[in-house]
């Protein structure tokens, strides 16, 4: 698939694109004869993982480090497990913390319900 057919599927921009070949998040993109880029179903997987963890707040330096230890293949199969363990991790504790906000704000607006209902009344 080319790039603007590319960029369609994973909503993500051109430049976006073209960045995160330019950073190493995407590589051994395949180039036809004229130079232009062609995605495969593998360039599409690999995408949406990254999508992924980015979408989760895992930093682009963490991405880096996962994609460098992808490259050089199944020997580092535990240090990606630790490093996507550590990052889920750090998103449940995300997510308590984001629960707990919630509670506090439905708290809060039960309050001024009650409060409005009780000046109504």
């Amino acid at each position: 698939m080319n790039m603007k057919e590319f960029s369609e599927v994973t909503g993500l921009s051109a430049h976006t694109i073209r960045y995160y070949e330019k950073i190493g998040l995407l590589r051994h993109i395949e180039r036809t004869k004229s130079g232009h880029r062609t995605f495969s179903k593998n360039d599409l997987v690999w995408i949406e993982f990254i999508t992924r963890l980015k979408q989760t707040g895992m930093p682009l330096q963490q991405i880096l480090k996962y994609a460098d230890l992808r490259e050089k293949g199944n020997s580092t199969a535990i240090a990606r497990m630790d490093l996507l363990k550590h990052h889920s991790e750090a998103l449940e504790e995300k997510l308590r913390q984001e629960t707990q906000h919630l509670k506090k704000l439905k708290e809060k607006i039960e309050y001024y319900e009650n409060l409005i209902l009780s000046q109504n009344a």
